[in-house]
């Protein structure tokens, strides 16, 4: 099967409380596993709740990572999205997982962006002129 990106979805159970209700360390902590995978960061944004709770993408030139802390459970939900095959997605959750203390994170792995009838590898992009054919041909394909 090939596909344009891998999606993590990561349960991180029995997390250190007190690093899940800051904001400053999950930013700390997500940011760092994004650099730990050698992904490329290009924009982050992060939102305390109160009274706990901390939410959170960093934007990064492949996809994302997202974060949602619930520190009243210990409890983390992690969303690695990578495409290509420069990043491995697995080195952000190990290294998310060890800085919040969760000694068995739960992964599922999803396969996104299956193209239909794709016979080979999918290629992470198309020259702009070649997507913009590629674009008119498939939207003329479309019934109105």
């Amino acid at each position: 099967m090939h596909a344009l990106g891998t999606h993590l979805l990561v349960e991180l159970h029995g997390c250190d409380p007190d690093k899940l209700k800051r904001v400053d360390v999950v930013k700390e902590v997500v940011v760092g596993a994004a650099r730990a995978c050698k992904a490329t960061v290009v924009d982050v944004a992060f939102h305390e709740f109160n009274p706990f709770g901390v939410s959170g993408v960093v934007v990064i030139a492949e996809s994302h990572l997202s974060i949602h802390t619930w520190p009243e459970y210990r409890y983390a939900a992690l969303d690695i999205f990578t495409c290509g095959e420069a990043i491995k997605p697995q080195q952000a959750v190990e290294y998310v997982a060890l800085q919040f203390g969760c000694a068995a994170p739960s992964v599922v792995v999803m396969k996104r962006g299956v193209i239909p009838g794709a016979s080979r590898k999918l290629p992470h992009k198309i020259p702009a002129d070649r997507s913009t054919k590629a674009s008119r041909r498939s939207l003329a394909a479309v019934p109105s």
